[in-house]
């Protein structure tokens, strides 16, 4: 080999490795942004999200945001007890649906000597934060564990409830498969807001979150935003071939 060839082999192989470390400093550099901004995958057309939960989103009605504000809406007709919750035995188990979602969700139970379905104390292991709560029951206490509509009364209200009968509001707000036992912060902080503006802290339950979401708008058929719709693909992207709850 002569001793101008040597230098030449060099410089090309630097060049490929160059060219190599680019597309490897690329790649991480892309997938750092698409984790940290999440939106820029719409923007760039990475939005691959698919399964079960996905195919009943694509389903659903999306309405206009027109007139809507930030949060669940500005209907002034809406009212929470156009829903009933906690007005009714929804299942005459001669239990109210409070006592019936703390039994199921929570764990080492005690209920009342003297009122057979109310829970004194039990443990939850909230989804929405991830963390365990010692519920007891309490006026300083009771606030600690509340009970959430998964699909908010007030978003379900201006995605089609408000044109429900009286009946089929009320089997929405006392259903189960859409009350979840969880902490009092975390159910204040959520409000009346939907998927694609608030989600659990508890990263691993934000899909089963939103699969819950969807599943809950699709059995009532009501509708979603188009950024409340945005908002769900991009949590299902990180989660392909989510499922769907059982209702």
């Amino acid at each position: 080999m002569s001793s101008h060839a040597l230098p030449q082999q060099v410089a090309r192989r630097a060049a490929v490795l160059r060219v190599v470390l680019s597309c490897v400093c690329g790649l991480i550099l892309a997938f750092t942004l698409l984790r940290m901004y999440p939106s820029l995958g719409t923007i760039v057309g990475q939005e691959r999200a698919h399964g079960p939960a996905v195919t009943l989103l694509m389903a659903l009605a999306v309405r206009s945001e027109e007139n809507e504000a930030e949060g669940a809406g500005s209907d002034a007709s809406y009212s929470r007890d156009a829903f009933r919750y906690q007005q009714i035995d929804a299942d005459a188990n001669g239990c109210m649906i409070r006592d019936d979602i703390l039994a199921r969700d929570l764990t080492r139970i005690q209920f009342s000597k003297q009122k057979r379905c109310q829970v004194e104390s039990g443990n939850l292991h909230d989804p929405y934060t991830g963390k365990t709560i010692a519920f007891q029951r309490g006026k300083a206490t009771s606030s600690l564990v509340q009970i959430d509509h998964v699909v908010a009364l007030h978003d379900a209200w201006n995605s089609g409830a408000k044109n429900w009968p009286v009946s089929k509001r009320t089997r929405f707000g006392n259903d189960p498969f859409n009350l979840l036992a969880v902490e009092g912060k975390a159910n204040q902080d959520k409000s009346d807001k939907h998927a694609g503006q608030w989600l659990p802290s508890n990263k691993s339950y934000q899909c089963g979150y939103v699969a819950r979401q969807i599943a809950i708008k699709a059995k009532y058929g009501l509708s979603v935003t188009a950024k409340e719709k945005q908002g769900m693909l991009r949590t299902l992207h990180y989660c392909p071939g989510q499922p769907l709850p059982r209702w």
